[in-house]
């Protein structure tokens, strides 16, 4: 038997009130898929840790996680405001430096002017210009993933795909 590609799974999901059953949920859609889904609340913060300890011992857990895995899957969805998870940003940086492929997954996929409010000079509310390539995510992001869905069990198995045909 052929053992399951370790991917990450990325995203704000882990704040979620149902946050340990979502990640249920995302490592059960890698399994059907023959993929093995790394969720970071796999992990076990030790007793005793707190504050600036507790966030050191998850960041070096979660890096840890993403050096293991073939690839992630990220939620890029908008979280608290207009763009994706600062958190999941970072984490998909550094997949990407690591060479890893990053699959993401999002909805709606208009362009970032037909998201983001803008007059018609196209800056914002606050005066920043809005970014105009015609993605639906900043190009940071969008220009470094192999690929996007509209949803996680989209995203799941057009992951499984990309990966079955990277040489």
């Amino acid at each position: 038997m052929t053992p399951r590609r370790p991917v990450y799974l990325a995203g704000f999901d882990v704040f979620r009130r149902d946050a340990v059953a979502r990640g249920q949920y995302l490592k059960a859609l890698c399994a059907d898929q023959g993929l093995d889904g790394l969720y970071p609340f796999d992990n076990d913060l030790p007793a005793g840790l707190a504050g600036l300890a507790a966030a050191r011992w998850i960041c070096t857990q979660n890096i840890d996680m993403i050096r293991r895995c073939d690839a992630v899957l990220a939620n890029l969805n908008v979280f608290r405001g207009q763009e994706p998870d600062s958190g999941t940003a970072f984490e998909v940086g550094l997949a990407v430096a690591l060479g890893k492929p990053v699959w993401a997954y999002f909805d709606p996929d208009h362009s970032l002017r037909e998201q983001v409010p803008h007059d018609v000079q196209g800056y914002d509310a606050q005066g920043f210009a809005v970014e105009d390539f015609n993605l639906p995510r900043n190009l940071m992001l969008a220009a470094s993933w192999a690929g996007y869905s509209a949803t996680v069990e989209q995203a799941v198995g057009d992951l499984r795909r990309h990966l079955a045909s990277a040489p």
